[in-house]
């Protein structure tokens, strides 16, 4: 097959998270099993334009909303005439590519974004995006099948209007180089590790406040923070505000043995987040044999955590300090969840992710009939 993603970024762009790494995961997998892939994402200052990795062609256009014309235009051309299938990546925003394509569409939604809306715009932009997401998408794409993560983002398509039938559920993998190599060294000392996007609904404040409510409880407490965002100069002023300066080292982007030794590292995942589709960074840690903290109400940590066996849920932010206190100084506890999360990381392969995503693909064409 020929297929061309429609993403807004690559895993390289500065505001890119678990969706862009599951595509490129995804991605690379396709090329091995002798199909023709090309991701098309907004360019970036620190990458080129077009470049090929792993075999995937990167064609880098567009700015945070000109891609999404970038992308539209490209599925009107000749050239993207020619793919077998489009997928379409939904981050709350569509590429409208059924407007032009009525065949051999998919779309890709790691989770509906209904709280995120709210909260990055709680404005009339908010407003219109939800509607867009809400109602325009189901009603444009109400002939196209859809991939999702989680059963949770499944039943919230649903709940937009999205026909069961036409949802797939393709979770997440996990890299089995790191997997062979096995987990890193604790710490000595209690560290926490937030493994996220900076940007407001992740809610990384949270996890300050839990360092500043138990710094005179826990001795040697230290917080990692790995990866980067828009909202970093928010996070740092609220670490300085809370007096936690000292006790935080915001990371930024790292290369992947260095994430994969903080995760190791650290004590326990602190992920406070509003809403997940899945939680990559939840397994990632597991990996390494490192429980999770986070929020059932974010929808797919609720699938990515086993309570009380892979991590912990809890409520509220008072609960989440409560929870942190009780593994930090309960190392019985603390150890049985570590083996038993990385045991259920090890149950997943993107090469098994890669499997399902390619017989949804496979399947649309069979449905719809090659576009030409």
């Amino acid at each position: 097959m020929e297929v061309t993603f429609l993403a807004w970024r690559d895993p390289w762009h500065p505001d890119g998270g678990g969706s862009e790494v599951y595509v490129e995961e995804v991605a690379r997998r396709l090329v091995e099993r002798g199909h023709t892939v090309t991701i098309r994402s907004a360019a970036d200052p620190g990458r080129p334009a077009r470049e090929t990795i792993d075999g995937v062609a990167h064609v880098r256009r567009g700015g945070r909303l000109t891609v999404y014309l970038r992308g539209f235009a490209h599925v009107l051309s000749p050239r993207g005439r020619r793919a077998d299938v489009v997928v379409d990546v939904i981050n709350g925003v569509p590429f409208w590519s059924p407007l032009v394509r009525r065949r051999g569409v998919v779309a890709l939604v790691h989770h509906v974004h209904r709280e995120q809306w709210a909260i990055i715009y709680p404005n009339w932009k908010g407003r219109v995006g939800w509607f867009i997401e809400s109602r325009l998408t189901p009603l444009l794409y109400q002939r196209v099948g859809f991939v999702t993560v989680s059963r949770h983002s499944a039943d919230d398509l649903i709940g937009i209007g999205i026909k069961p039938s036409r949802i797939t559920i393709v979770p997440n993998g996990l890299d089995q180089e790191v997997i062979r190599s096995g987990p890193g060294a604790r710490s000595p000392t209690p560290r926490l590790v937030v493994l996220s996007r900076l940007v407001p609904h992740k809610q990384i404040e949270h996890a300050l406040g839990v360092v500043a409510r138990l710094r005179g409880e826990i001795p040697g407490l230290s917080l990692d923070i790995v990866g980067d965002g828009w909202w970093r100069d928010e996070l740092v002023a609220e670490s300085s505000r809370l007096g936690v300066n000292d006790l935080v080292t915001f990371h930024g982007h790292v290369p992947e043995s260095q994430k994969q030794l903080l995760l190791a590292r650290a004590w326990l995942m602190v992920l406070p987040s509003v809403k997940e589709g899945w939680g990559i960074a939840v397994t990632e840690a597991a990996l390494q044999g490192t429980p999770t903290v986070g929020y059932a109400s974010s929808g797919g940590l609720a699938e990515s955590i086993e309570h009380g066996r892979t991590g912990l849920l809890v409520a509220e932010p008072s609960e989440l300090v409560s929870a942190t206190r009780s593994l930090l100084t309960d190392r019985i506890t603390r150890d049985r969840l570590s083996v038993a999360a990385r045991r259920r990381a090890l149950e997943l392969d993107w090469d098994a992710t890669a499997d399902g995503f390619e017989h949804a693909l496979r399947g649309r064409i069979a449905v719809s009939g090659r576009r030409r």
